[in-house]
């Protein structure tokens, strides 16, 4: 975990990949979906694979959520299908893993490569070998996108009288490196990636701050559970609706947030809008 020391009056949390930057759809589908269905034995069910895959990273509820859950949750839905049961394949991940993701609280490559110089576990080493590839296709492909409309401009804004963090579960090389290539890493005070801990950690800066004077930018339901789990105001990116969500942001959410007038019905009429963008459950059936 990381704190900072208040510089303004106000703090902004803002997540990256789906919310600042178009890169959730470039990552998952190009960079993440090629190398699990590689590195985990999914080759024959390779379509259902990439639907259920999809579904977690990208589609659903858990959107956004920390790489190593979600491959745990993609595996349940894929081998929940139908299809994939006639075919007689059942894809395990390793106990090991599932039992390091339930007692680590930073889910990232650093303390993976700890546990497996500690234990020299099969399993770890295949998923950190996994987890090291999809990072090197993020290196090859993801660059180029520039933010969303408004992001900067909003940042601008932010940045005069807040001071922003980014709160992401993207690991931290990948951050600053968007971040400054686009040259917007200027108005953060810090970013923080997987390496720092979960977003509802890295948030718990936002109790430096008087109420209603802390606010979380996300695009997932994990964002906003992070933001209300420490008492700060959220603003949705409707996933699909990026655009339309930035530009509504800088032309009013912004001013409402330091006026003092975000809080309450304003932000419920958001929330109640962003619940019908993401569904819990797929459309296709389960067992």
């Amino acid at each position: 975990m990381i704190t900072i020391t208040p510089k303004h009056e106000f703090f902004i949390g803002i997540d990256s990949d789906g919310c600042a930057f178009d890169t959730m759809e470039l990552k998952h589908k190009e960079c993440f979906i090629p190398n699990t269905i590689s590195y985990w034995g999914m080759q024959g069910v390779s379509k259902y694979a990439r639907e259920a895959n999809e579904f977690v990273n990208l589609y659903s509820k858990t959107r956004g959520c920390n790489r190593f859950p979600a491959l745990r949750d993609s595996v349940v839905w894929l081998n929940r299908r139908p299809e994939v049961i006639a075919r007689g394949i059942h894809i395990e991940l390793p106990q090991s893993l599932l039992d390091w993701m339930e007692r680590e609280n930073k889910l990232g490559n650093a303390a993976l490569m700890e546990e497996v110089r500690r234990t020299n576990d099969p399993g770890l080493k295949r998923a950190l070998e996994w987890s090291l590839a999809v990072n090197d296709a993020v290196t090859k492909i993801v660059h180029g996108v520039p933010p969303f409309p408004f992001v900067r401009e909003s940042l601008e804004k932010l940045s005069a009288q807040g001071d922003i963090m980014v709160v992401s579960a993207t690991p931290n090389e990948a951050l600053e490196r968007e971040w400054a290539e686009h040259d917007i890493a200027k108005y953060t005070v810090v970013i923080c990636g997987q390496e720092y801990g979960t977003k509802k950690e890295m948030l718990v800066n936002a109790n430096q701050y008087a109420p209603n004077k802390s606010l979380m930018i996300g695009d997932a339901p994990g964002d906003y559970k992070a933001a209300k789990a420490n008492n700060t105001l959220f603003y949705p990116i409707n996933p699909g609706a990026e655009e339309a969500s930035w530009k509504r942001f800088f032309e009013e959410g912004a001013d409402k947030f330091f006026n003092g007038t975000f809080a309450g019905e304003y932000q419920q009429a958001l929330l109640a809008e962003f619940e019908t963008f993401l569904p819990e459950l797929p459309l296709w059936k389960v067992v």
